[in-house]
């Protein structure tokens, strides 16, 4: 029996958005037509208490946005669950803040995805960036735990160091990370995409940033698309803490997470899919049902096993990490290709490529259809690493447009990538 093999929930509760990201997977911004009721986000609340979920992470589009959200928020917490939220933070007031922190929202995390012009950019909306720093403002004076998540792409990873800065600053105390991908808006705007070759100049420059990150006491995050079995895996994903277990160890959907749309959709993961990897819907099925007997929140379950690692093809299955890796998350995999289990997003696969005189580069073959949570298709080029670059790529990106602060100068041997 399965029962409680699910801990962690992220909770869709609106779609309904007051930014326009040209990123967003869920292409937020207006409501779904048919988003559960009040009563029916309160039933879904003790039904996870019930499955054995033991935090859940509200949503959106925005989640506050949506009327009842501090009542549900509330209920959560009655059920003996954490609840946290993330948030653009675009709209928190103080006096917000003091009713998150009264409704029992004990953590919330503000994202941040590049300096002022960049963020406001990829945000769609001018003033977003200085607003979320008010957001953190607020959050502080009232006492909530807060922190941040940054997505890494092609605007935003030059301005990486100086992000770092300042939301340590604003007195962020973790840091999420993880790639932008084509889902959603960002399959529609793909050329802000790291290509897979670029992640050579990516790693060396997190793994600088962690180190005076864990210094400073600001927990850096890996997300799920982060690192695989690269020199700086154990680093990045032990936040702050390396030991031997620090790796990445295959895709968690629906073993240890769950993800929940705003109309009751279920997936075993916030971020996958929604043709693709619903369940089952809580207005037809209860959860306990859904998790236990559809084969989308089961797929895997054969972790371990030969079964589990079926799925894989392309470089995925040759890998020597395969068994244990399962070809990396799921989600970035099927934006992609529109199938799981061959990941372009692997800092392992980055440099043996490099080794082999090679590179990997994506192209777009087919667009997405326009949906939330949909993806077009890609194309995955290997070619010679001394080949041409396609010409008027003018967001291509190298260690050389990374914008090193003066005090990183200064800095150098302290956080440098030795020790």
């Amino acid at each position: 029996m399965t029962y409680h093999r699910t801990s962690y929930a992220v909770w869709e509760i609106t779609l309904k958005c007051n930014l326009a990201c040209s990123h967003c997977g869920s292409r937020a911004g207006n409501t779904r037509s048919k988003e559960l009721s009040t009563q029916e986000a309160l039933l879904l609340v003790k039904q996870m208490a019930s499955v054995g979920i033991k935090e859940v992470t509200l949503i959106g589009g925005e989640a506050f946005l949506r009327p009842d959200w501090l009542e549900i928020a509330s209920e959560i917490t009655k059920a003996g669950m954490l609840c946290g939220m993330t948030t653009g933070g675009y709209g928190i007031s103080l006096e917000t803040a003091q009713r998150m922190k009264e409704a029992g929202i004990r953590t919330v995390s503000v994202s941040i995805d590049g300096l002022e012009q960049t963020h406001d950019r990829l945000r769609g909306r001018k003033g977003s960036w200085k607003y979320a720093f008010k957001t953190m403002s607020h959050l502080k004076e009232v006492g909530i735990t807060f922190g941040c998540n940054t997505q890494i792409n092609r605007l935003s990873a030059p301005e990486f160091p100086s992000i770092y800065e300042l939301i340590r600053d604003a007195g962020a105390r973790a840091w999420q990370v993880q790639l932008t991908v084509p889902m959603g808006n960002a399959a529609d705007n793909s050329d802000i995409l790291l290509q897979p070759y670029e992640l050579l100049d990516i790693y060396p420059m997190l793994a600088r940033v962690a180190r005076r990150a864990y210094a400073e006491g600001v927990q850096l995050q890996a997300g799920n698309n982060i690192g695989y079995y690269g020199p700086y895996e154990r680093l990045l994903r032990g936040r702050g803490n390396e030991s031997e277990w620090s790796f990445w160890q295959g895709c968690g959907a629906g073993l240890s997470t769950l993800g929940i749309e705003a109309d009751g959709a279920i997936k075993g993961c916030p971020s996958l899919p929604t043709t693709a990897y619903t369940g089952g819907n809580i207005r037809e099925r209860t959860l306990h049902d859904i998790i236990e007997n559809t084969a989308e929140l089961r797929m895997n379950l054969g972790a371990g096993t030969s079964e589990g690692i079926k799925h894989l093809w392309g470089f995925c299955k040759t890998c020597e990490y395969a068994e244990l890796c399962r070809g990396g998350c799921s989600w970035t995999a099927h934006v992609f290709f529109d199938k799981r289990g061959n990941n372009p997003y692997c800092h392992h696969r980055a440099l043996v490529h490099a080794e082999q005189g090679l590179r990997e580069r994506v192209v777009l073959l087919a667009q997405a259809p326009g949906q939330p949570f949909d993806n077009g298709e890609f194309e995955l080029i290997v070619e010679p690493i001394d080949a041409p670059l396609p010409e008027n790529d003018p967001l291509h990106f190298s260690a050389d447009r990374i914008q090193w602060s003066l005090d990183w100068q200064e800095n150098k041997e302290s956080y440098s990538l030795i020790g």
